[in-house]
């Protein structure tokens, strides 16, 4: 590609646009019953399919261990890859049915679908309350404890800090958050729920350890690395020039593999401005409002996800996030928006002239 990008102006979307389709059965009629809208016919579906496939994996999981003369390393290598297919759909499921009304009927059933992802896939059991109650209520400002403000977010070194925080601090550092924001219920839930998993962790590892540690221990662990990854990504590059919003403070990713199984995640712009939007509708909000993005700054990146966007900046390849920028606002040679990009993931100490009690390093 030249200095000059190819990619001027909002290229054609190829993320989905419409839900899945599933005729008219008898099931499809009793879940569209169910449902707050008929789209969400497919969270159903992903839901009953991971109970069977995940309860058939565990189930086949401690067989393998006690039975087979099979290394553990590669019934370990096997199971976690199998678990690690499915978990990106899982989460942003369970991401879509936090934002917008679920279940109309078996409401019990909406209430309990978070804890059967959690137990299969080890997802935070507090998700809902960090990313509802906290992450949008604050939007990646100081009192988020996500927040990427104060890191130079091309720094391995500094997403280790940003991390190790999450993970040891969280349990802590999140209800108290609740508390003093007066979200007493969300605490409480919270913390049972934390304990709660820790419970199944330590009551799966006296039962076998190795099963144990591979169905649950390492899933738990790892899923909060990933998410971590992907909201570094997300809150990445800041712009300080612009009022705090979501255009400001947050980036969007088109056209990739990962919006196509993920329920287009990758419109991270569009969720925080409008948090209970359909995920079909994010392309066609994007579309209309890109001359608005184009003003506004927005960072859009075509043909990659999150987590290639925080790789990227970990190894220094500007060139390829320069590459893969799209040009909202007219065109830009690849070096001045390497230069600009470069300005975005510097720690925040100032936004529109106001401290924000972040001190610059």
């Amino acid at each position: 590609m030249s200095a000059q990008s190819s990619t001027v102006g909002l290229p054609p979307l190829t993320d989905p646009e419409a839900a899945p389709t599933y005729g008219d059965s008898a099931f499809s009629r009793l879940c569209v019953s169910l449902l707050h809208d008929a789209r969400d016919q497919v969270f159903i579906r992903l839901t009953l399919s991971m109970i069977v496939v995940m309860g058939v994996l565990q189930g086949a999981l401690w067989w393998a261990l006690r039975h087979t003369a099979v290394p553990a390393v590669a019934i370990a290598a096997i199971y976690l890859t199998l678990w690690a297919w499915f978990l990106s759909p899982v989460i942003l499921m369970l991401h879509n049915t936090m934002h917008r009304p679920f279940l109309k009927r078996w409401k019990s059933l909406d209430k309990l679908h978070p804890f059967v992802m959690t137990f299969f896939f080890g997802i935070p059991v507090g998700y809902r309350d960090h990313h509802v109650g906290m992450h949008h209520a604050e939007d990646n400002m100081l009192e988020d404890l996500s927040s990427t403000l104060r890191y130079q977010r091309d720094s391995f070194a500094h997403f280790l800090v940003y991390f190790s925080r999450f993970f040891f601090l969280s349990m802590v550092e999140l209800p108290l958050y609740l508390v003093r924001h007066k979200k007493a219920k969300l605490a409480r839930r919270a913390v049972i729920g934390e304990l709660g998993h820790w419970a199944v962790i330590a009551a799966a590892m006296a039962l076998d350890f190795r099963f144990g540690l591979i169905a649950f221990l390492v899933p738990f662990c790892t899923v909060r690395l990933l998410m971590m990854i992907g909201n570094w990504g997300q809150h990445a590059f800041i712009n300080v020039h612009h009022k705090n919003n979501g255009i400001a403070n947050a980036i969007t990713c088109i056209n990739n593999g990962y919006n196509r199984r993920c329920f287009n995640d990758g419109y991270h712009i569009g969720h925080h401005l409008q948090a209970a939007r359909h995920w079909t509708e994010h392309p066609a909000e994007l579309r209309k409002k890109a001359e608005m993005y184009g003003k506004e700054g927005a960072i859009v990146f075509t043909g990659i996800d999150f987590f290639l966007v925080s790789v990227f900046l970990w190894t220094g390849r500007y060139d390829v996030l320069a590459r893969r920028y799209v040009r909202l606002s007219g065109e830009k040679t690849d070096a001045e928006v390497e230069a600009m990009l470069r300005e975005r993931v510097k720690p925040v100490a100032v936004w529109e002239n106001e401290s924000i009690g972040v001190a610059a390093t």
